[in-house]
């Protein structure tokens, strides 16, 4: 699978467990929607695990909106567009996408919504689409190395979520709140 994704995702792309990236994909929504649905815009607002670092609402929204990005790479290079993809910069969406301002079952129905689109576009391929590629902010990327990219990045977020956020979100009243009500 090397040469089919950006050679700085590779760590990333590690920690997918198979080779079927829908397969992790829907694993991983559920693992995400499990772990952050119980949770409520008081338990969650201005959570972060230092100063200067995104809020936990930050981090949703930038999941979904690098899926959207990577969402429209796939579908590029899966009909074998020509033209070269350009990159994008996480940190001016994340300023833009006005996260903290949102409610947190809203972003988290933005989430589930295109994690939704992704895994209908990838079911849709064809085996000889998952081969396509296609040149991708400056690096040829297969369609099969863009979903495990979005797969990866997730995870890699993930445990951001798991150790840094998480400890955090345990030790605020209305978090205990919610864990013993469930």
């Amino acid at each position: 699978m090397p040469g089919e994704f950006a050679a700085y995702a590779a760590a990333d792309i590690e920690h997918v467990a198979g080779d079927d990236a829908v397969a992790a994909l829907e694993s991983q929504r559920d693992r995400v929607l499990t772990l952050l649905s119980p949770l409520d815009d008081a338990a969650v607002d201005g959570v972060t695990y230092a100063p200067g670092k995104w809020m936990l609402k930050d981090v949703v929204a930038h999941l979904a909106d690098d899926e959207r990005v990577f969402g429209y790479r796939l579908l590029c290079v899966a009909r074998q567009d020509p033209l070269p993809l350009p990159g994008f910069d996480e940190r001016r969406y994340a300023d833009a996408a006005n996260a903290t301002h949102r409610p947190w079952a809203s972003l988290l129905t933005d989430y589930a919504a295109v994690r939704c689109a992704t895994l209908t576009l990838l079911e849709g391929l064809s085996a000889d689409a998952w081969k396509h590629r296609g040149m991708v902010n400056g690096y040829e990327a297969s369609v099969r190395g863009l979903a495990f990219h979005v797969a990866g990045h997730e995870l890699r977020h993930l445990r951001a979520i798991e150790t840094l956020y998480w400890p955090r979100l345990e030790s605020r009243p209305e978090r205990r709140q919610i864990s013993s009500a469930g």
